[in-house]
């Protein structure tokens, strides 16, 4: 058996302590891992919470759609059946409500073609059920036949579902079980639904026409909102150098689909309001703009996204950041807060421009200022962004590319100026005038005198 010499340790009280540190270190802390839990949970409770809100604003936006869509359901409703009764006797009175209910209850924006949807759906109904009973006769299996043809040539003159498909195959299966007991059927259903579409639209257009201004602010008011917000949580994010925040407002950012669709809904019902509705038709301009700055301000939606993305690329990087970028960053959210003001009250946006030139020239003087790769990008949206705002404001493109392009060179020549070269002429000196005198003098002289220009002294 082979001996192992014992080595003498030296007990070195540095290393003793060095080798305890290093152990203690490799320990998972309790502490530590009870912070993490904190603020893992206090995070998990601020996401419920705003969540929370947000869904109890849409709960209480959509609780006044429906509100308006029942009123208006009921009153079409009752309006049709009375003048079906009145006007094309018994039976009439089941229909024209039906489609009455037909026109309103569809998607808000979209009642006048669906509406004449429905009276192309029963046309088409008619003309099929009718053609097929002459040929084929009446019964169950010719009742499948009609339906199966009416559906088909409904849904190659559509190209989709909708209220033309289910009314024709509706009258359809009428016409095919309903005729040959009842005869004349086919022209008191074209009253009904065109009595029952008119009367919906008219109780949209004239009765109960819904504000088509207030439905807008009301679906752009979140959009502004978290732009608005979360632009002055990004700044602060970038003061304080924190790449964790700047990813949370970039997820904040990105789950803004569903109120862009919102909003999308209630342009399309604005438009319609201002279209058929005459008491509503002085909101025509106000709609049209209001327009074109959503459109601008789903464009700005993207470009946040965008500065939210290099704001984090660039502190993961550990790249500069100059303090005018967070300013800048903050300007551009109040500029958001003040645009939505005046455009909300028709007002000239002159604080909205004031604002977006000071983001502008900050950012300019960001970028004399010195940044790299994703701090340059930053710059660049920045000024991207404030050219959509303005557009959004009402500017056209040309003159919000000038306005930012000159806020921001303004904010590169403070920090550097333009280097100007001033050219100093120097005034001749009394001796230098009198020889330029005597020069010109002994020149006319040999000019008198004939001599060529090879025989004259050389001056």
């Amino acid at each position: 058996m082979r001996r192992v010499p014992l080595v003498p340790v030296r007990h070195d009280c540095h290393a003793v302590a060095w080798v305890t540190a290093a152990m203690a270190d490799d320990r998972p802390s309790a502490g530590r891992d009870q912070s993490r839990l904190d603020e893992t949970a206090e995070r998990a409770v601020r996401r419920v919470r705003h969540r929370g809100g947000q869904a109890g604003r849409i709960r209480a936006r959509q609780w006044e759609i429906t509100l308006v869509i029942s009123i208006q359901a009921g009153l079409a409703a009752a309006i049709a059946a009375l003048l079906a009764k009145n006007l094309l006797g018994p039976g009439s009175h089941v229909f024209a409500p039906a489609a009455a209910v037909g026109t309103i209850a569809t998607a808000i924006g979209q009642r006048a073609r669906r509406t004449f949807e429905l009276l192309g759906g029963v046309a088409l109904g008619i003309i099929i059920g009718d053609t097929l009973r002459f040929l084929i006769g009446s019964g169950p299996w010719q009742t499948g036949a009609v339906v199966a043809l009416a559906i088909a040539a409904a849904l190659l003159v559509a190209g989709k579902g909708g209220p033309l498909v289910g009314q024709a195959g509706g009258t359809a299966v009428l016409i095919a079980t309903l005729a040959p007991v009842e005869r004349g059927l086919e022209l008191p259903r074209i009253f009904d639904a065109l009595v029952g579409g008119t009367v919906g639209l008219v109780v949209v257009a004239l009765l109960l026409p819904v504000n088509p201004m207030r439905v807008l602010d009301r679906a752009a008011a979140p959009i502004f909102a978290i732009l608005c917000e979360q632009l002055a949580e990004l700044a602060q994010a970038m003061r304080e150098h924190d790449g964790d925040r700047t990813l949370k407002v970039l997820e904040r950012l990105r789950g803004t689909e569903g109120d862009l669709g919102r909003l999308h809904d209630a342009l399309s019902g604005a438009e319609e309001v201002v279209t058929i509705a005459p008491v509503r038709w002085h909101r025509r301009q106000l709609y049209h703009r209001y327009a074109r700055s959503a459109d601008h301000l789903e464009r700005l939606l993207l470009d946040s996204r965008a500065l939210a993305r290099w704001s984090s690329t660039a502190l993961q990087y550990g790249e500069p950041i100059p303090p005018e970028l967070p300013e800048a960053m903050g300007r551009l959210g109040q500029a958001v807060g003040e645009m939505r003001m005046e455009c909300k009250v028709g007002d000239d946006p002159q604080r909205t421009r004031r604002l977006v030139e000071e983001c502008a020239e900050l950012a300019g003087r960001a970028a004399a200022s010195g940044v790299r790769s994703f701090g340059e990008s930053l710059v660049t949206g920045l000024r991207t962004a404030c050219s959509d705002l303005l557009r959004a404001s009402g500017c056209d493109p040309e003159v919000a590319n000038r306005i930012v392009r000159r806020a921001a060179g303004v904010g590169e020549a403070a920090v550097h100026p333009p280097v100007r070269r001033h050219l100093h002429r120097t005034q001749p000196t009394r001796a230098i005038r009198a020889r330029r005198r005597a020069h010109l003098a002994a020149r006319r002289n040999d000019s008198r005198a004939g001599l060529p220009a090879r025989e004259r002294p050389a001056r």
